[in-house]
Parts: structure tokens; C-alpha cells; sequence
């Protein structure tokens, strides 16, 4: 199955009110394993840059000024994710933005039908705990040490891992057997069995156990096994 795993930075929290998408990562997963591929681009949010966004992710103003405008990079975007499912943190936050820069630039819309919310998936795998990437980070033992500031690649690339982990870790399934087989092409192998073995037990832990199961009332090992428990003649 391929996913593309993804984030967005913006330059405030909702399209609506003329915000706009700046930068854009998404990572390739095969059957939840990175396959190297990605796309990643910063783009020209043809506005300022609040102060309060900048100190989120660092990208300023001048820096985004020579950038390609997102419709520029559209097409590039849509060709990437092709028809795989796609993967985000607060997934609507991300989708809003990708929908609303698609609309502007002349392209349909990404179906909600094909995205999954890590952050919904937490909440359900982990009641009670903390959700942000960060929390999730470091309860899986995921090195976060170059997340300085947010970041969609760094982001994307710490989702990737915690997403493998919230959906069950790298072995998804349990077909190694088979896999096994069919990659020597011959039957599996056939275990031996250990013959049993004898453990004798010294006369004072007999002695032991027979004053201690003569202290418990209506004992289950004097029921099932009278002879043996019971008090010597």
C-alpha cells in the first residue's frame, strides 16, 4: 500500500481569512516503510509574514519573497501523491490549506475519504496521554533533537516514524512463515521436540510445601490430589 506522509506550514491558522500555505513535505511510504522518495518545497504566500508564524517556523517574509507560488508547484504535488492515502497531524488543519491553494490555483479538491489523523489515531491508541508530535516523539524513543523549530520535512519525517508506531510497528502482520517459505521454496522446517525431563525436588521442599497447603482452608491441591497432601500417619 502506498501513503504519502505529509505537513504544511502556513502563515496563520485559517484560509478563510487569507492565510496561505508556504511550505509543503510529503514522504513515500510502501507498506510503511520510507522508500527515500519525497517532495518538499517552500512557496511565495504572496503576503506578509505575521511575527507570531515566523516565530513557529522560522520562514520570514523575505525569505519565501523568491520562491515559486504554490499554483506553480500544484501539479508537481498532485503527480507525488498520485492516488495514495495520505497521512497528516490534525489532518483538517493541513487539508484546509492544500484545499483552499488547489482551489485558488484552478485544481479540484483532495477527498477527506483518503486521509488519515495520526492525531485522532493517538487519541484513540493512547486515552489520556499527550498528543502533540512532540509527546508522541519521545513516548515512542524517537530522536526529535533536530525539530529546533517546526519544520514541514523534519515534521514529515518524525510522522513517518511515529505513524509506523501507532499502526503496529514495522512488522505489520504475521506472514514471516509464509514469506519464508516461499523465498526458500520448500516446506518449513520441522521442530524437534525436547523429550521431558525429570525434575526431582529435595524431601525438606516437600515438606515445605505439604505445611503450607495444610494451612490454606478447603485447599484446591487437597481436593485434587488428596492423597498426596494429606497429613502423615
Amino acid at each position: 500500500m502506498r501513503e504519502i506522509v505529509l505537513d504544511t506550514e502556513t502563515t496563520g491558522l485559517d484560509p478563510a481569512q487569507g492565510h496561505r500555505l508556504v511550505e509543503f513535505a510529503g514522504l513515500e511510504l510502501l507498506d510503511r516503510v520510507p522508500t527515500g522518495r519525497h517532495l518538499h518545497f517552500f512557496a511565495c504566500p504572496e503576503r506578509d509574514m505575521p511575527g507570531e508564524a515566523e516565530a513557529v517556523h522560522g520562514l520570514s517574509a523575505a525569505f519565501l519573497a523568491d520562491k515559486p507560488r504554490f499554483a506553480e508547484m500544484a501539479g508537481a504535488l498532485l503527480d507525488f501523491i498520485g492516488d495514495a492515502m495520505l497521512v497528516a497531524h490534525n489532518a483538517p488543519f493541513d487539508m484546509r490549506f492544500l484545499n483552499a491553494e488547489l482551489e485558488r490555483a484552478g485544481w479540484p479538491p483532495l477527498s477527506p475519504m483518503r486521509v488519515i489523523d495520526t492525531l485522532e489515531l493517538a487519541r484513540r491508541a493512547l486515552p489520556g496521554a499527550k498528543h502533540s508530535l512532540d509527546a508522541l516523539c519521545t513516548r515512542f524513543g524517537i530522536d526529535r533533537s533536530a525539530r529546533v523549530q517546526h519544520g514541514a520535512l523534519i515534521d514529515a519525517e518524525l510522522l513517518a516514524e511515529v505513524y509506523v508506531e501507532l499502526t503496529g510497528g514495522r512488522q505489520i502482520g504475521f506472514d514471516l512463515m509464509l514469506t519464508n517459505v516461499a523465498a526458500n521454496d520448500g516446506p518449513p522446517p520441522v521442530r524437534e521436540l525436547v523429550p521431558p525431563r525429570d525434575f526431582p525436588v529435595a524431601a525438606d521442599e516437600l515438606a515445605a510445601h505439604l505445611a503450607f497447603v495444610q494451612g490454606i482452608k478447603d485447599s484446591i491441591w487437597a481436593r485434587l490430589a488428596p492423597k498426596r497432601h494429606a497429613a502423615p500417619q
